[in-house]
């Protein structure tokens, strides 16, 4: 199917008309998937003599005999849900800023809250970012902690630990993020994962792994950062209990990126278990990443990621993760 018969929606009311029919919202993944058609039988045989079945909206093998569909080998694998409900489900989380809850989700394609909550975490497989490249220019580091505050804590468990105490008890999850600097006409990428510590021994190895050695590195004065002067071309710090800001010397970006981050987690999805954090980390990066796109390319850039990724429902709720 040609391009000009499946345009890229630019906003939710065209993408809401576009795949309301099932064979459009089919044909429009399709497309993106395989522009040129399909050029290798995804059963792990990888001939291209295949076929299509268009009654049955699936393909043929000639060679290894099997049959597939256009969800074999993606986020969709296995799912009973149609395109027309994946398709606005993913230009959903991929335009609200603030992220989409599984009840908003499953009242707006009429499904079941369980199923709207597989569904999300399925799109936020796909929206984890494949690419690595190390940071260069300034590069802002900073970490912080998700979880309940210690100032809403019953004022019996207050009198008997302090703030540190109860963040080192793991009822917070430590968060390290990195972030280039705007060069070159471009916004800065942003990256962030969990750690088990926000120790130096913990911190120092993920910050030599993604920033270049000739990278400028800027963070706050906290004793896991000091000497970093020696690994990298440039460090400086910024004392946050006498100032924010020292000329050029700021970790106002990465923090930036943290409120934004909170504001999602605490307003839209409010208890996030700390072994699905990531997928939440990578949901708000992928966001953040492209907030210089207009909705409809952002949204065309999550469909496409969704190929080569798989989720499956045993791996999501196994227990062994933390």
């Amino acid at each position: 199917m040609k391009r000009d018969q499946q345009p890229i929606p630019e906003t939710m009311l065209e993408a809401a008309r576009q795949f309301a029919d099932p064979q459009a919202a089919h044909d429009f993944w399709v497309e993106l998937r395989w522009p040129g058609g399909v050029v290798a039988c995804p059963l792990d045989c990888g001939s291209v003599k295949v076929a299509y079945m268009p009654k049955r909206r699936r393909w043929y093998c000639n060679d290894c005999k099997g049959q597939f569909t256009a969800k074999v080998g993606t986020i969709f694998e296995d799912s009973p849900i149609g395109f027309d409900k994946w398709l606005p489900a993913m230009w959903l989380i991929a335009s609200n800023r603030n992220g989409i809850s599984s009840y908003e989700l499953a009242r707006g394609i009429k499904v079941t809250q369980r199923t709207a909550w597989f569904m999300l975490h399925r799109i936020r497989e796909a929206m984890r970012s494949g690419e690595f490249r190390q940071f260069t220019g300034i590069v802002e580091a900073d970490e912080t902690f998700i979880g309940g505050m210690y100032e809403n804590k019953p004022l019996k468990v207050r009198r008997v630990t302090s703030p540190r105490a109860w963040r080192d008890t793991g009822a917070k999850t430590a968060v390290f993020g990195m972030i280039e600097r705007p060069k070159d006409g471009r916004k800065g990428e942003v990256r962030a994962m969990t750690v088990p510590s926000v120790q130096k021994d913990t911190l120092l190895p993920i910050l030599r792994r993604h920033v270049h050695h000739d990278a400028t590195v800027h963070t706050d004065s906290a004793k896991a950062y000091q000497r970093m002067d020696e690994f990298f071309l440039y460090h400086a710090t910024v004392n946050h209990t006498v100032e924010y800001v020292r000329g050029s010397v700021h970790t106002n970006t990465i923090e930036n990126f943290w409120s934004v981050l909170k504001r999602t987690l605490g307003g839209t999805y409010i208890s996030v278990r700390p072994k699905h954090l990531d997928r939440y980390l990578d949901e708000q990066i992928c966001r953040f990443n492209a907030r210089e796109q207009k909705d409809g390319p952002r949204f065309a850039d999550v469909v496409k990621r969704a190929d080569g990724r798989r989720l499956t429902w045993k791996r999501l709720t196994d227990k062994a993760r933390r």
